[in-house]
């Protein structure tokens, strides 16, 4: 371009003293003065259009610009109440010093996420619908008032309902689920759900209190069914005070059997749906990502669930492994009683 420049200069100053003989040194000076800003105004218009095209080839690859980028990233990273493109109302946790977050649906009051260090603790199945239209298959979804079949819907009602944003902040929201005409239609009682969500600098709390406003006393069974992100099946291990303990196998028999687990540390190769009574301290140590979560049920849950759908592609059986915490045993709760069921989930390095 300097080299253009130079030679369109020097043969334009040669036609202009080939023209005046001896040009005025003003006349010289501004056509030279025009000729560079003519240059200037034509790279400028070149780079436009370079970046115009690059742009045009990076929209056709789905390819964000740098600016774009940035503005998306932030507005990924924001804590508030957002809207998901199915038209679904979420909450997003941030912390301030870790950079963990969480997100947590209204709809079935799910914690879909939770992410530390970089890391996604936390599952959604490939087939789950997002739109509200059944619960979602994956997440830390509630199984209230019933856990499993019974009397009334598979796993109750409190996974496919709207609960309310009764407070917030960057780092917590308490959600509350009351009766409606659609619940009291199958189950009609004076309850009240209370669901608080904790992002704290290093781990996530979780805390359900449900509370009998009535003054006769009702029966429930309440359970996250919890689905973890894994790297793979084969590098699992789930550790805990399994040995020696009883659990029902469902898969067993006509209609599933009692038996007693002689392991420590339980692997996943087939299918399962088991329940062990009497055990509510679970860790999972994945040797792929190097990274372990205790999951620490304080209160409330004292059995846990193991369930995997192994083979099943289409649930993308190999990425997860629901590892729930259950109360199985029915609560009878007194009228202007509660009971609370607290699990936090805590990460951790092998």
């Amino acid at each position: 371009m300097k080299l253009f420049a130079a030679l369109l200069v020097s043969t334009f100053a040669g036609s202009a003293f080939a023209f005046c003989g001896t040009a005025p040194l003003a006349f010289s000076k501004s056509l030279f003065h025009q000729k560079k800003i003519s240059l200037v105004v034509l790279e400028a218009s070149r780079n436009k259009q370079k970046k115009e095209s690059r742009q045009k080839w990076a929209d056709a690859r789905g390819i964000m610009g740098a600016a774009v980028q940035e503005t998306a990233m932030a507005a990924a990273e924001a804590a508030g109440k957002f809207q998901s493109e199915e038209g679904l109302e979420y909450i997003r946790l941030v912390h301030p010093k870790s950079g963990s977050s969480s997100v947590v649906y209204l709809y079935g009051g799910l914690v879909s996420s939770f992410v530390h260090e970089g890391v996604e603790y936390i599952a959604v199945r490939p087939d789950a619908k997002m739109d509200g239209s059944k619960p979602i298959s994956g997440g830390l979804s509630h199984c209230w008032p019933q856990f499993g079949p019974g009397a009334i819907q598979q796993h109750g009602f409190a996974r496919n309902v709207n609960w309310e944003v009764k407070s917030m902040t960057d780092t917590s929201v308490t959600l509350e689920l009351a009766p409606s005409d659609y619940t009291k239609a199958m189950w009609d009682k004076p309850f009240l759900c209370t669901f608080t969500v904790s992002l704290q600098e290093s781990h996530l709390d979780t805390s359900m209190v449900v509370e009998n406003k009535g003054s006769e006393a009702f029966d429930f069974q309440a359970a996250l069914h919890s689905y973890f992100a894994v790297s793979a099946l084969n590098n699992l291990e789930i550790r805990g005070s399994f040995e020696n303990k009883e659990f029902l196998n469902k898969l067993a028999g006509d209609g599933g059997e009692m038996q007693t687990e002689t392991r420590s540390v339980i692997t996943i190769g087939e299918e399962y749906d088991r329940v062990y009574m009497g055990v509510n301290d679970p860790v999972l140590a994945d040797k792929g990502t190097g990274k372990t979560l205790t999951v620490r049920n304080a209160a409330g849950y004292e059995d846990t669930v193991l369930w995997s759908p192994y083979g099943n592609e289409g649930m993308g059986y190999n990425n997860f492994v629901c590892v729930e915490s259950v109360k199985f045993t029915p609560v009878s709760l007194a009228g202007g009683e509660s009971w609370t069921g607290d699990m936090s989930l805590i990460p951790g390095s092998l």
